[in-house]
Parts: structure tokens; C-alpha cells; sequence
């Protein structure tokens, strides 16, 4: 970690956070086309590459919303116990 995320409380910049997801998007994008090209063949699947590119685009735009909905759940999750051990922690303070 660097100066400036401790600096900020271990947070990672905006900036790098759009760049992670963007590669998130695209390498899962690329696993799941190969996966596709690979698997469906092995169950008499025969698909054309536009079609697995449409498919694979699904599946990414269904894997971006799960994504987007658990990170949020997670930091609503992190926000509300930081902020009741917070002041569960004050509260035992004289």
C-alpha cells in the first residue's frame, strides 16, 4: 500500500478503482467467450462467435450489476459497523 492510500485510511483512489474495473470487466469478458468457445462444444452446443459474443456480453453486464450490488452492500455493511462499534466504543468511555 502506498503513502497516500494510508495517508487516506487504506481507500483506494477513484481513479484506480475505474482503472480495476475496467480490467475487471474486460478479463471477465474475455474468460467467460473463452469458457463459452470451450464448454459448449463438450455439451452438443454449437454456437457462432457472434452469438458467444452476445452471450458473453450478457453474462458481463449480469456480473457488472452483481458486482456494483454487493460492493455497495458491503460498504453499507462496513459504514454501519464501523459506526456502531464506534459508538458502542464511546459509549463504554467515561
Amino acid at each position: 500500500m502506498n503513502a497516500h492510500a494510508e495517508a487516506a485510511g487504506g481507500t483506494q483512489s477513484r481513479r484506480m478503482s475505474l482503472v480495476e474495473a475496467i480490467a475487471n470487466v474486460c478479463v471477465g469478458f474475455v474468460v467467460a467467450l473463452l469458457t463459452q468457445i470451450i464448454v459448449f462444444p463438450l455439451f452438443g452446443l454449437r454456437v457462432s462467435l457472434g452469438d458467444n459474443l452476445v452471450l458473453g456480453s450478457i453474462f458481463t453486464i449480469a456480473s457488472i450489476v452483481r458486482s456494483y450490488t454487493l460492493r455497495r452492500v458491503f460498504e453499507t455493511m462496513r459504514l454501519y459497523g464501523t459506526e456502531t462499534s464506534t459508538a458502542g466504543h464511546r459509549a463504554r468511555r467515561p
